[in-house]
């Protein structure tokens, strides 16, 4: 079994996150990058499944040279070789077209990616590969067994959870939950050096543009100032939350 994992380079939830050139651009100066959470948790499936049954594990990125140290921390966690497409990750809709003719090249039978990035949190990549690529296609998934030419599958719904069995060639977008967090991997220093001699494959993109480009970026309000009311106090708590807060 092929399995191809979509891996997104993204700041870390500590960085401070600012904005250039009249706030049209993402300023990455001083911004540490990690793999996104729930890639990772696909990462993890993933190389459980080879450890378990044998699989080739692939990793993917679109992005430039900078995300290279994000493919070799996951071929230090577990993966066997990683391609990264030479372009700058524009929107959703490239960057599955990117991916597209990466799985047609490399004939993967079971495809994993994160159900969202954290840095713009489009949700749309596993959706419109899967349409791309015209196979099948589980969102939210939070749970993945492999047996032959088929996978049982567990995603949320509203109100709960589905379960279904589903055949290759599939694509699942994964969430917290396909692993559990204890079954994380953190890289060891075997896993490091290993990864250095691990094939990294630069692709050149194929000729796609961009649907839409973002104009501007604005940073949340910062927070107001916290007002305490003395707990004898009953009318001034109820006055400022009907008349200030407006929330009664």
């Amino acid at each position: 079994m092929k399995i191809l994992v979509c891996i997104s380079h993204v700041p870390d939830t500590t960085s401070k996150i600012n904005f250039v050139n009249n706030d049209t651009e993402f300023d990455t100066n001083g911004v540490q990058y990690v793999i996104n959470p729930n890639d990772e948790f696909g990462l993890t499936k993933a190389v459980l499944l080879k450890e378990q049954q044998g699989a080739h594990v692939t990793v993917v990125n679109v992005g430039g040279t900078d995300a290279e140290a994000t493919l070799r921390k996951a071929l230090a966690i577990g993966a066997d070789e990683a391609i990264r497409v030479n372009a700058t990750a524009i929107d959703g809709l490239q960057v599955a077209k990117e991916l597209e003719n990466v799985v047609k090249q490399g004939g993967y039978d079971l495809i994993i990616a994160g159900t969202e990035s954290i840095d713009y949190n489009g949700g749309m990549v596993p959706g419109m590969l899967a349409g791309l690529l015209g196979c099948n296609f589980v969102n939210a998934c939070i749970g993945l067994e492999v047996a032959g030419s088929s996978a049982t599958t567990i995603r949320e719904i509203d109100g709960g959870k589905e379960t279904a069995s589903v055949a290759f060639p599939l694509v699942i977008a994964g969430k917290k939950g396909l692993v559990e967090e204890k079954d994380l991997r953190i890289p060891n220093m075997r896993g490091i050096m290993t990864a250095r001699t691990k094939v990294l494959q630069i692709v050149e993109p194929v000729a796609t543009s961009a649907a839409t480009k973002s104009v501007k970026f604005e940073k949340p309000a910062a927070k107001s100032a916290v007002k305490l009311v003395s707990a004898d106090n009953l009318d001034e708590l109820v006055n400022l939350l009907h008349n200030e807060a407006k929330v009664i």
